[in-house]
């Protein structure tokens, strides 16, 4: 079996911020041993540093229903026509707070929401070339049929419609490019996997 890398075998020659405004945009400077033995020569990345987040998928399952938001996301503009995307509810964890802490809150000022229970799933890297961002996700088992309206914080400028669906029109969606950001991809599929299990529950 081959050698497995860890934080030890980067050696961090310097770290300095370049921009800190909403979000923190950080250089780094390091050496890293390599595969064929040896080390790297200086190496010199910027990464977007924006904190950790929470992601959450609300379910029902006596209904087989999602709740989705849909929200604008002015980063894609130039990316996409339709920069108003269905979404699972999402947060930012702040200082002190725990992320199942967070995942309550958004639920909650997002959709409107109070979970029946909620459980974590799996924590993974929004996209590791750019950003140090990590989601830890958790699906919550909801009555649909209190989820309606707007919502959202006005101080965060914050304009959310809830939209309830089926499972298999929001699997569909993932299918035909509808959902197309890659928390939304993935919670959507792993329902996909184990919606049965989830409906067999007690």
């Amino acid at each position: 079996m081959s050698q497995k890398f860890t934080s030890d075998d980067i050696e961090m020659l310097s770290q300095r911020t370049l921009y800190k405004g909403f979000f923190r945009l950080d250089e780094y400077r390091f050496k890293h041993r390599l595969f064929r033995g040896g080390w790297s020569e200086v190496v010199t990345r910027e990464v977007f540093e924006r904190g950790h987040a929470v992601v959450v998928l609300p379910y029902d399952p006596k209904e087989d229903k999602v709740v989705l938001i849909e929200q604008i996301r002015i980063p894609v503009f130039a990316a996409t026509e339709q920069p108003w995307l269905l979404e699972l509810v999402a947060g930012m964890i702040e200082d002190g707070e725990s992320a199942e802490q967070v995942a309550h809150r958004e639920l909650h000022e997002e959709a409107g929401l109070v979970a029946n229970q909620m459980e974590f799933i799996s924590r993974y890297f929004s996209s590791p070339g750019g950003t140090s961002e990590r989601f830890d996700f958790y699906w919550a088992e909801v009555e649909s049929i209190s989820a309606a309206g707007i919502h959202g914080l006005s101080e965060e400028h914050e304009d959310i419609k809830v939209h309830v669906m089926s499972r298999e029109a929001a699997y569909q969606a993932v299918c035909d490019g509808v959902i197309n950001n890659a928390s939304t991809v993935i919670g959507l599929q792993w329902l996909q996997l184990n919606y049965l299990k989830l409906r067999s529950k007690p």
